[in-house]
């Protein structure tokens, strides 16, 4: 690996050990091996690199999640949207620092025009993702309405349990409360 490259993978490894804004040009430079100089010369600011180091992080992540929340075969739909719960609130446990990062890349995009633009196209994608995972069907092929309704909720759901679990561990929603959370606002909801 070449300058550029060492200091990717060091921006990445601080932002897991540190986060954002605890993370100094000082603490990438030891990580990369590199000298503090390399950042503005390769990137140009600290954050520049790390806005690309955790935008790379979570793209890495976010497939691996994805392939591990797909369905299995034979799945019927009751039984992977609980199988995916039980794997979301696993991940939260697991890997709260990817978590927070992810916390602070939505706080940076709210002072950053830039990475709020590439922030809301990766979140779209993300919608159509999580609709593909739900309806067992290739990304490319889920309706724009389903993103932005079924690949929307499922999100916000997600998000706002993931907040909850690293905001108290000890309280962590469980993914029987959550689907019987569900099951309860489903009735509220009523027929369409």
């Amino acid at each position: 690996m070449g300058n550029r490259e060492d200091l990717l993978a060091g921006a990445k490894r601080c932002l897991r050990e540190k986060g954002y804004d605890r993370t100094s040009v000082r603490d990438i430079a030891t990580a990369a091996g590199v000298s503090t100089a390399a950042i503005g010369y390769h990137y140009g600011s600290r954050e520049a690199l790390l806005d690309q180091a955790l935008f790379e992080l979570l793209d890495e992540w976010g497939d691996s999640i994805g392939r591990a929340l797909a369905p299995e075969p034979g799945d019927d739909p009751a039984a992977g949207f609980a199988r995916m719960w039980d794997g979301l609130i696993e991940e939260f446990a697991a890997h709260p620092d990817l978590w927070v990062a992810s916390v602070e890349l939505f706080l940076q995009a709210q002072r950053n025009p830039a990475v709020r633009a590439r922030l809301a196209e990766g979140v779209q994608g993300g919608w159509r993702g999580m609709a593909g995972i739900l309806r067992s069907t290739p990304e490319d092929a889920v309706p724009d309405h389903a993103a932005r309704t079924l690949g929307m909720a499922q999100t916000a759901l997600m998000s706002g349990v993931m907040i909850q679990s690293l905001s108290d561990p000890e309280n962590a929603p469980t993914s029987a409360e959550v689907l019987e959370g569900l099951r309860a606002l489903a009735e509220i909801a009523g027929p369409a």
